[in-house]
């Protein structure tokens, strides 16, 4: 995102049940580079990178930038969750320009299957209503990816269309926001 809308940035810790998010703190490098370097993570976002890439390539303070969310759980970072304006050259779009915000999501795979995914994108999607409000926020994800389509559903995306990208189908969805009609009126 390249304004900032009514939200400054970074905001203050946003706290749910069981996790923070935050900015990325210099503590969370070797996180960012075991996220990266995870062929279970991989599996879903083009392959993993080599470890030793990793530690050549990651900054000592990773991820410092508009629209990333460090996911916290007991005071260590478990994933990130991020907002960023979508390409508009990529295949999918709600608006004819593009440029959506785009959710997206990764946690390391001791937190997969604990909701902790959900709770973070709810708690970035509610901050980001707040900021940009009126805006809808965009969903990519591969449509094998059975988790990721339940995690769509239930953060109230709704399909907008299918493509072929990086080798495998998409599924690319909308989640309005609340107030904005999400069709022809009668």
């Amino acid at each position: 995102m390249t304004e900032h809308g009514t939200g400054v940035w970074p905001p203050a810790p946003l706290k749910t049940e069981r996790l923070v998010l935050r900015e990325s703190a210099a503590r969370d490098r070797a996180a960012f580079i075991e996220l990266f370097a995870s062929p279970e993570v991989g599996a879903h976002t083009g392959g993993a990178r080599p470890r030793e890439e990793l530690e050549r390539a990651v900054p000592e303070v990773p991820g410092q930038r508009l629209g990333l969310f460090v996911a916290e759980l007991d005071g260590a970072m478990a994933g990130l969750v991020t907002l960023d304006r979508r390409d508009p050259e990529r295949p999918g779009r709600v608006r004819p320009e593009g440029g959506e915000a785009e959710l997206g999501y990764l946690f390391l795979p001791r937190a997969w299957g604990r909701g902790y995914a959900a709770e973070a994108c709810e708690a970035a999607l509610d901050w980001f209503a707040g900021a940009f409000p009126g805006e809808p926020v965009v969903l990519t994800t591969q449509t094998a990816n059975d988790r990721a389509m339940r995690l769509a559903s239930r953060l109230g995306f709704t399909e907008v269309e299918r493509f072929e990208e990086y080798g495998a189908e998409q599924w690319f969805g909308v989640r309005e926001a609340a107030g904005t009609p999400s069709g022809p009126r009668a």
